[in-house]
């Protein structure tokens, strides 16, 4: 059993029970035996059937929200933002078992055409900063290609998608096709690794535990995507509109309490706007509205556990290079500060993923300077570059090794595009139009006329 805590007061929300070996094997079976039927079922039925669970999430927005506010100390209006992003992704989706289209290839003798087919059974292993919306990016793509899918939330925050799960059986969508088992990952998640009617894993979470995940489904030679850590770069150049840069890198880094795999928690600044930029910045973290999760205004709610904030807090200790602080409340709860930092380049804190709201910003001399600092990095995921000049958006876009860059904005994720990371950020891309073939292996059929 395992109680989940509200991480704003630390008061208990609910108790959940973990799924045993056996129990997951069993899910497991369930999954197989409803993904048949599934598979068999008409494209055009099974894209009703993905909306209409999009209409029951789109009837539970608000309830989600709640939910998420108390076990995951989202603030209100984000959480209603993910509730609705679940249905948006749904609805998406429900567009592909209709448009999986295979290829007729040009062959002597006969006809070669190709097929999608689905993998069967897909493990989908969610983190617990972003619980709703990264469970939607690994179900719906592959229940739109025809997959069952079980998935294991993170121990902290499985409500949810308890409920998602519960949803998807009051649209209709068949018994055992999207089962959600709560447990520890070295029960339920190792399980998805070795179970031999898994056929995919999708993780998403550390870079550790990824590499674990990967190396277990060699085994069995199965599919994974692995969307893991990140250290991303802000690279601000003199340029750039510096006043806007400056008000905005707070919600790059901060929102969701710093803990997400694309924050930009290194900005980059050139030497000649440096000092500007940190006068700017100063006020835009100070005005960070940081409080009760369940308060509208409330824009960065506390960290989600008492582990976690003490594991944050160690990249932050008394001789650390603080340039300033925003403010968090005292009391119960997992609080800790927005918190700006000018520490050396080979320092902790430059080089490690802190996973709060900790950031730290540094000057940089030329072009050339910041690629090879932003390239430093183990990780490559997501990143911002701040110009007025068009040729260098292209080229430092070519050049920093990440895999979700976006220009003069911090917003790199949409579920309408490709996601997925450069070295140790991760593995394979999902999300955007071809997101269901990732879920698919390819036939190819030569029939002869001879």
């Amino acid at each position: 059993m395992q109680e989940i805590l509200n991480p704003a007061d630390e008061t208990v929300v609910a108790t959940v029970a973990h799924t045993t070996v056996e129990q997951t094997d069993a899910a497991i079976e369930r999954a197989a035996e409803a993904q048949r039927g599934w598979a068999a079922l008409a494209p055009a039925d099974r894209a009703r059937l993905l909306r209409r669970f999009a209409d029951a999430v789109d009837g539970a927005v608000e309830e989600l929200a709640q939910l998420e506010v108390r076990n995951s100390g989202h603030p209100i209006a984000q959480a209603r933002w993910e509730a609705g992003h679940v249905r948006d992704v749904l609805e998406y989706y429900s567009a592909s078992p209709e448009r999986l289209f295979g290829h007729q290839i040009p062959v002597a003798g006969g006809l070669d055409v190709t097929f999608h087919e689905p993998l069967g059974v897909v493990g989908v292993i969610t983190p617990w900063n972003f619980p709703m919306t990264i469970a939607s990016w690994g179900f719906a793509p592959a229940l739109a290609a025809g997959n069952a899918v079980v998935l294991k939330p993170a121990e902290w925050t499985p409500l949810t998608s308890i409920r998602i799960g519960e949803l998807a059986l009051e649209a209709g969508l068949p018994e055992g096709l999207l089962q959600i088992l709560p447990g520890k990952g070295s029960v339920v998640g190792e399980r998805f690794v070795t179970h031999p009617l898994v056929r995919k894993v999708a993780f998403t979470g550390s870079t550790a535990t990824g590499k674990r995940i990967m190396a277990g489904a060699a085994d069995g030679v199965k599919r994974v995507t692995l969307e893991l850590g990140g250290k991303s770069a802000n690279i601000v150049f003199a340029d750039a509109d510096i006043e806007k840069a400056a008000a905005t890198a707070p919600y790059g880094v901060f929102e969701n309490a710093g803990q997400d795999c694309c924050a930009r928690s290194r900005i980059l600044v050139q030497r000649s706007v440096y000092e500007r930029f940190m006068e700017l910045l100063e006020p835009a973290v100070q005005g960070v509205a940081v409080g009760d999760p369940s308060l509208e205004a409330t824009e960065m709610g506390p960290l989600v556990s008492r582990p976690h904030l003490e594991k944050v807090a160690s990249y932050v200790p008394d001789d650390a290079d603080v340039a300033f602080r925003g403010a968090a409340p005292d009391g119960p709860g997992f609080w800790f500060a927005p918190t700006v930092l000018t520490p050396a380049r080979d320092s902790r804190a430059a080089t490690e993923e802190i996973f709060g709201p900790v950031v730290s910003v540094f000057p940089f001399d030329d072009e050339d300077d910041a690629i090879r600092f932003a390239n430093s990095s183990e990780y490559g995921l997501s990143g911002s570059i701040w110009t007025r000049d068009v040729g260098r958006a292209i080229r430092v876009s070519r050049a920093v090794e990440a895999g979700n860059l976006s220009v003069n904005s911090h917003s790199s994720v949409r579920y309408s595009t490709p996601f997925g990371g450069f070295k140790q950020s991760g593995l394979g891309r999902e999300l955007g139009p071809d997101a269901p073939l990732a879920f698919t292996e390819t036939k190819n059929v030569f029939l002869a006329v001879d």
